[in-house]
């Protein structure tokens, strides 16, 4: 048999929900534009194309010339269109329900714009267990691309890799194409004889041999270097060149051509996977650092190369463990989920439920629920993002469900899925979740009006690739170099900037500190934690009024080994956008005073701008967000955020100490590692002495003031099925 093969080029293209409108715009310039404008001429090539929802509506809205010339490749059969779940979620996090939905809803949008209805899927960052088989199938796809690093694992062999296979679960088939972690490497960082002289070698052994190569189409001139290598020195036009000159033994067709013209490889059913390096990145940091040490060590090992194949990482549902934030931000769309499935049972206007149901399906984009090479949850104004479409189905919700101004609530129940029962306070205003069994701090705090949840923070800690920012930068020479192998500064010193967080950041977090200890030392993170009530348990009482709630937690602990009884509660009234914070320690000595203090962290509100300040009870500004503050005797403190449109204040009903300090991590992107402004920690301060009675008590009002705004609901972005 004649020396031929087939080469299925699968590009995915997607920017996340909340990324900033400049982003997308510069990524069409650099990528999307200019991708098109190579292929168009080359009429022998055909690709298939994913781009997501977030992007693909960005494109209709901003760009609509450019939906007008995709729709044309389309027509002529140049390019076939991949769908996938609406809003890019990693479908294992989702309930059966969503899943399906998401990929329907996404179905629906591309007919009516396109005018095609997708076969086939993009598994978001392929992260793949065998359960979705069946949803998938439900949903009306046919096949789908996942890494060859799957297959591997599966314990097929190199040679074995290519044409697509058969996976089944209930009853159900689905085709799957493993793509090439080779092509991902060679396209587009190495010359375009390099992919050709690979199919060919495929082309000879295994003649009729269908190769797959899908990757993010942001690597054709988004991905740092990419634009002057891929373009202006012409890498994809060579590559598309080389393409037509072989078309006599190597033939570009869609995943649909490769599926009517060939048969199945066979059947596999494949483990709980992703790509490679998406298992590494799941791993908790020491398992994640033994496991580049060990496998490096390996490389030169006379059989690593048969090993390697059965070597991987974790699984992508421990970044839920791995960062708690993650779990938070998961809990909150589940209970959105399960919120909206009640009401649709029951609920008449269909139109605010399709308005919830988007909500929902925006605030389960993937790229804030992980972290790898992109900045992932360490970029605030995507989790930002996901809250405010959370907490916008949420009040949506609430209305269906009857509340309103006159409304406040007060329920126990396990709500962010750790063994123990949390709380949540609310009215119409505001909506406060608290952990009893860790220290009784307040880990969400939403804004109903501006939709912004003030307590998106994000902990300072370990990660695995903090080794190479100790070890300095290094770009990879002078060759363009894959996102995995760059290590670049994008600031000086950032070395120096490293530090990591004992506890997580929220807020009503208790501390008994040295005497002594200011504000660079509890900054540092030097001052030494002389209590035990900052992440240990609280007894806990709900108390409901007919107009009010509270919740009261008491801690019998201990400070310095003395033991001490302390007790806080938290009120909120109907219609209120205030929580009232009384705080009773008892057993203090009254010979021995105590340096106590109430962390409270505030996100969302960045630094390093004229319009986001602290000012103090008078009005008086006193510096940007992000600047250090150390005040005496006063009892008060404003912070203020115009672009969002909100003041938080703490009235205090006695002189304080207020230290207030910038959250900051050093993390990586895919532009390189960089400082990040996570939060505002502000933190009263008290040397306490007990009373007679050995009692000291103290009330904080936290206020959360919006500026007027109105809503405005763009009918044609939400998704109907």
């Amino acid at each position: 048999m004649t020396p031929h093969a087939y080469l299925c080029l699968v590009l995915h293209n997607h920017q996340p929900i909340g990324n900033f409108d400049g982003v997308f715009e510069q990524a069409y310039q650099d990528s999307y534009l200019p991708f098109m404008e190579v292929f168009e001429p080359f009429e022998k090539l055909q690709i298939s194309l994913h781009t997501s929802g977030p992007l693909m509506m960005w494109l209709a809205d901003r760009h609509p010339e450019y939906i007008d010339r995709l729709r044309m490749l389309v027509e002529s059969g140049r390019v076939e269109i991949v769908g996938g779940p609406q809003y890019e979620p990693i479908m294992t996090m989702l309930p059966r329900r969503d899943r399906i939905g998401q990929i329907q809803a996404y179905s629906n949008w591309l007919q009516r714009t396109l005018g095609v209805r997708p076969r086939g899927m993009w598994m978001p960052e392929r992260v793949w267990e065998s359960s979705l088989t069946s949803d998938v199938v439900d949903a009306g796809i046919e096949y789908t691309v996942l890494d060859d690093f799957h297959f591997r694992a599966a314990g097929l062999r190199d040679h074995e890799l290519t044409g697509y296979f058969l996976t089944e679960d209930d009853g159900r088939l689905l085709k799957v194409f493993p793509g090439s972690e080779r092509l991902r490497y060679t396209i587009p960082f190495q010359p375009a004889s390099e992919t050709v002289a690979h199919c060919r070698q495929f082309a000879e052994q295994s003649p009729g041999a269908v190769l797959t190569f899908g990757d993010d189409g942001e690597k054709f001139g988004t991905w740092p270097d990419t634009k002057v290598h891929v373009y202006d020195k012409g890498w994809l036009r060579s590559f598309f060149t080389a393409l037509s000159e072989n078309t006599d033994w190597l033939k570009t067709v869609s995943l649909a051509d490769a599926v009517a013209q060939t048969p199945s490889a066979g059947k596999v059913y494949l483990p709980d996977c992703s790509y490679r390096e998406m298992t590494e990145w799941a791993l908790p940091v020491e398992s994640q650092k033994s496991f580049d040490d060990v496998t490096h060590s390996m490389e030169d090992h006379p059989q690593w190369a048969d090993l390697k194949p059965f070597i991987r990482g974790g699984y992508w549902r421990n970044f839920k463990s791995k960062y708690d934030e993650t779990n938070e931000m998961y809990a909150r769309m589940m209970s959105v989920s399960s919120r909206l499935a009640k009401a649709e049972t029951t609920a008449t206007d269909q139109g605010v439920i399709a308005q919830i149901r988007d909500d929902l399906y925006r605030g389960q984009c993937n790229c804030p629920y992980w972290h790898g090479a992109f900045g992932g949850i360490y970029l605030p104004h995507l989790r930002n993002a996901i809250y405010q479409h959370l907490i916008a189905a949420d009040n949506r919700l609430s209305e269906l469900e009857g509340q309103n101004d006159q409304t406040v609530a007060a329920t126990a129940d396990d709500y962010n899925f750790d063994g123990l029962q949390e709380v949540q306070l609310s009215n119409n205003q505001l909506c406060a979740w608290i952990a009893p069994g860790h220290g009784g701090r307040m880990y969400e705090l939403d804004v109903r009006e501006i939709q912004h949840n003030l307590l998106a923070t994000l902990q300072r800690r370990p990660e695995n690739y903090h080794r190479k920012v100790l070890a300095g930068p290094n770009t990879g020479g002078d060759e363009v170099a894959s996102i995995h192998d760059r290590v670049v500064f994008k600031q000086a010193d950032l070395d120096q900037r490293l530090q990591y967080d004992r506890y997580a950041r929220k807020s009503l977090m208790d501390h008994f500190y040295d005497n002594d200890a200011g504000l660079q030392a509890v900054s540092r993170g030097e001052a030494e934690e002389r209590g035990d009530f900052v992440d240990l348990p609280y007894e806990t009482k709900l108390r409901r009024g007919a107009d009010r709630v509270q919740v009261q937690m008491r801690r019998d602990g201990n400070a310095w080994g003395i033991p001490i009884t302390l007790t806080k509660a938290v009120t909120l009234q109907a219609g209120s956008d205030r929580l009232l914070v009384t705080y009773l320690l008892e057993n203090l000595p009254q010979d021995n005073p105590l340096h106590f203090a109430i962390e409270m962290n505030f996100a969302g509100m960045p630094s390093g701008a004229d319009d986001r300040y602290f000012s103090d009870v008078d009005g008086n500004h006193l510096g940007q967000l992000g600047e250090e503050l150390d005040l005496q005797d006063v009892q008060g403190l404003n912070l203020s955020d115009r672009w969002l449109g909100i003041d938080v204040s703490l009235q205090i009903d006695r002189p304080s100490g207020v230290w207030a300090f910038p959250i900051s991590t050093v993390s990586q992107s895919e532009s390189g590692f960089e400082l990040v402004h996570q939060s505002v920690c502000v933190q009263p301060h008290w040397i306490v002495t007990g009373d007679a009675e050995g009692r000291w008590v103290v009330q904080i009002e936290m206020a959360a003031t919006c500026e007027q705004k109105t809503e405005t609901i763009h009918q044609e972005q939400v998704i109907r099925l």
